[in-house]
């Protein structure tokens, strides 16, 4: 690379386009945000012209540098006997970049802005150090967490707030006292992907639907007692069962399907005892009164429909906006709940049909609703929604109005918030169960 020499040298050629020259701008300190050069002499005074991969140049003593300085020279550039007007620039280091610190031999003359600021520097020869935070030997202590367990990993939290298996794992709050307990109890293996899973009432067998099967196992042994398959079903493609339940004596299990009809079968037999047809989409969702006789279901049709097992009919049509994703009737019967796919929980009288409660807006779930529960005492009810949130509604007797004038919205009492939505493809279900 060529080398400029004395004061006689002509002025480098410009970097920029036309009159806006940011090279010219940067030697006047012009507009970047930090000290620039020293601004260039008057013409009659003009000193030589710096290459801009040189480093800085010494000020205005034509005299040289100071005896004693260090002789040398860029690397890949070759000594010469006069750059610049000088026997030989100071000797650097390395360039490290813009914002970074240089390793500098002894500093050369000063220019104008060094003059009036005299910037004192540390050891040249050595790089700047940035602090960085030792780990901890000992698990810090954890707050701020919320009720988001998710941002949790078991590898930050001590062993006190955590359980872990070969392939699960479960943490505690670090915020409040542990007073549960998690432990594995069986691994069920199916022969294909698992798309819904209930409890008998007495909570002695579980119930799971996958493709073309519903199966039932011992809770206590893990054993699977019951295999339910209709044989009359063409045994080409799928046919996944999509919600199953049990009626409150154990005696039979509803499964509905994608073939869009809900089957109710006699468990000790593993016969289908009732066949009710009339959804146009998959049934997503199914619940049993506990009189034992009426079955709720909803469908991806965006219908809620309630069936009479006694009379082996449908009695009951309950039509929405969107697909319906969930059912539950309540604890006395006199009410079905459902979710959608339009964030809303809607609540019928179960006898008359009319709608006395639809549970949105600012206070309701901001998207769609995929799980409805009565509390117990007939007057709650919880649904879970896609938008990791699950709220406790409490429900109002409405008095003095018309039928199907029920109040939208509803009090929402409590949000539990801090769930992470995730699905999976799992030919596995796992049991676990607090201590």
């Amino acid at each position: 690379m060529a080398q400029h020499g004395g004061p006689g040298q002509p002025q480098p050629p410009s970097l920029g386009h036309g009159p806006s020259n940011l090279f010219s701008g940067i030697m006047a300190n012009q507009g970047q945000g930090g000290p620039g050069l020293a601004p260039p002499p008057p013409q009659d005074q003009q000193q030589p012209t710096q290459h801009p991969l040189q480093p800085p140049g010494p000020g205005p003593q034509p005299q040289g540098p100071p005896q004693g300085q260090p002789q040398g020279s860029f690397p890949g550039y070759h000594a010469s006997p006069a750059v610049n007007g000088y026997p030989q620039p100071p000797q650097p280091t390395a360039s490290p970049g813009p914002g970074k610190g240089r390793g500098r031999g002894p500093p050369g003359p000063a220019t104008p802005q060094q003059v009036q600021q005299q910037v004192s520097y540390p050891d040249p020869r050595a790089s700047p150090q940035v602090a960085r935070p030792t780990p901890p030997s000992q698990p810090q202590r954890i707050g701020g967490v919320g009720n988001e367990l998710t941002k949790l990993s078991p590898e930050m939290l001590p062993d006190h707030l955590k359980r872990q298996g070969e392939d699960w794992h479960a943490v505690f709050n670090p915020e409040i006292p542990r007073v549960l307990d998690v432990n594995l109890v069986h691994h069920l293996v199916h022969e294909s992907v698992v798309c819904c899973v209930r409890f008998s009432h007495d909570g002695k067998y579980v119930a799971t639907g996958s493709n073309r099967s519903a199966q039932i196992f011992d809770v206590q042994t893990g054993q699977q007692i019951s295999q339910l398959i209709d044989d009359s079903v063409d045994k080409d493609g799928d046919l996944y069962i999509r919600s199953v339940c049990f009626s409150p004596d154990g005696r039979y299990l509803a499964t509905g399907a994608e073939d869009k009809l809900i089957r109710v079968w006699d468990i000790n037999s593993r016969r289908i005892k009732h066949t009710f047809a009339g959804h146009e989409q998959d049934i997503y969702s199914l619940d049993f009164a506990k009189n034992g006789r009426h079955i709720a279901s909803g469908s991806g049709d965006k219908t809620v429909r309630l069936w009479d097992i006694e009379a082996a009919q449908q009695v009951l049509t309950l039509s929405i906006e969107d697909g319906v994703t969930t059912v539950a009737i309540s604890p006395d019967g006199r009410y079905v709940a459902a979710g959608s796919l339009d964030r809303s929980v809607r609540v019928w009288d179960s006898t008359s049909g009319y709608l006395v409660e639809r549970l949105e807006g600012p206070e309701g779930h901001q998207d769609s609703v995929y799980s409805v529960a009565f509390a117990p005492n007939g007057r709650d009810l919880v649904s879970g929604s896609l938008d990791k949130t699950i709220k406790m509604w409490e429900l109002t007797q409405p008095r003095g109005m018309l039928p199907g004038s029920g109040p939208k919205g509803g009090k929402c009492v409590r949000t539990f918030e801090g769930h992470k939505v995730s699905f999976t493809a799992n030919t596995e279900l796992m049991l676990a169960e607090p201590c």
